[in-house]
């Protein structure tokens, strides 16, 4: 075909970026056209690849929207260089790509589910969901909330209709405390599914460092002495040491030198950056992750969440209509409407409805 000539169908162009995989991607790579579907069937599209429509369909969300106005860490910070739900999201999809790209992985499948993989995070960061956890009845996660967001919620509940590799790797890359390369389930992932995962670790180890010491939380000297000598003292070396160590350990994955395709590798660390990174993860549960929620701003975005919960479990005609879907009980409706707001909509919503229950300090500084 000519270049300068416009094929009889842009379906070539489809065409051309998936043999382009087949001929260039790992072996251990996951193939747009080897996916294993949508739950409902849909014609191919002329000019993307499945995963490139899926990362488009999350990315014009408004959930994804949303994420410009939701903690990450700190409540209500004063200072504009803070960390949003947002931010984080499109650090770990540069970190995400950046190894996928390094190791001959599906960058479209990492990219779709990086973006899509907190879309279902509540207002106030870890504060909210763990309010919700506690308070409702069949619990909350957020990874489970985020797969929930993009199937059912979205598009007034027709959902995305996401292929189930970029499903699985959003539902997928919460991460338990200690080492969580070493937990079982990774070997029913895809290799895209683990990138999603580490670089989730990844983006937030090092911009929550940033921002703890941003806030006079804690000081670069304060981090474990392993974990600065390993990984460096600044967010750069951070980011670049843990990246490299990652692709330099999981070099098998990219299927070069000889390595069976029929073994498909993990993605993993060495030893030692995996010992400094898992060390470095337990000191900021223990110095910042769990001490954010318990200032002033915490408890008063418990309160908020509680509150929200409550009313909305007794006023469910004040829940927008969108939320009923058919079946589900009315804790669930209450549930999916409050992880669904911003910082500012929870705050100025629970202001509305009981005055006084957030300080005007509170919500002047969100």
């Amino acid at each position: 075909m000519e270049l300068n000539k416009l094929p009889s169908s842009l379906a070539v162009v489809r065409e051309q970026v998936e043999l382009w995989e087949a001929s260039r991607l790992s072996p251990h790579a996951t193939l747009s056209e080897k996916t294993q579907g949508r739950f409902e069937p849909e014609p191919l599209d002329d000019l993307r690849t499945e995963f490139q429509r899926d990362r488009d369909r999350v990315i014009h969300t408004n959930a994804f929207r949303r994420l410009k106005h939701k903690t990450q860490v700190f409540i209500a910070p004063i200072g504009d260089h803070f960390v949003t739900r947002l931010t984080h999201t499109l650090e770990v999809t540069q970190i995400a790509r950046t190894i996928a790209r390094a190791l001959r992985l599906n960058e479209d499948l990492v990219e779709a589910a990086a973006l899509g993989h907190d879309v279902g995070h509540t207002p106030f960061g870890h504060v909210g969901e763990q309010v919700l956890d506690r308070i409702h009845p069949g619990g909350f996660r957020h990874n489970e909330q985020s797969l929930r967001t993009v199937d059912v919620l979205e598009k007034d509940g027709a959902g995305l209709n996401l292929t189930h590799e970029t499903r699985e790797a959003i539902l997928h890359h919460s991460k338990p405390r200690g080492d969580f390369l070493s937990a079982v389930e990774l070997d029913q992932l895809t290799l895209e599914a683990q990138v999603v995962r580490v670089s989730d670790a990844i983006a937030y180890l090092a911009h929550d460092i940033g921002d703890a010491i941003r806030a006079g939380v804690l000081g670069e000297s304060d981090l474990p002495p392993d974990a600065r000598e390993i990984l460096g003292t600044r967010h750069s070396q951070r980011l670049d040491a843990m990246v490299r160590d990652v692709v330099t350990a999981s070099w098998p994955a990219a299927g070069y030198e000889g390595n069976d395709a029929r073994q498909r590798p993990r993605l993993t660390m060495s030893g030692e950056v995996n010992h400094a990174v898992t060390a470095l993860r337990e000191f900021m549960f223990d110095h910042v992750y769990m001490p954010a929620g318990g200032g002033a701003e915490g408890k008063n975005a418990r309160v908020v969440v509680e509150f929200l919960y409550e009313y909305f479990s007794k006023h469910p005609d004040e829940i927008p209509e969108r939320y009923f879907l058919e079946g589900e009980p009315l804790s669930r409706v209450a549930v999916d409407y409050i992880a669904g707001m911003t910082d500012q909509f929870a705050l100025h919503t629970a202001e509305g409805l009981r005055p006084g229950i957030a300080s005007a300090v509170f919500l002047g500084r969100v």
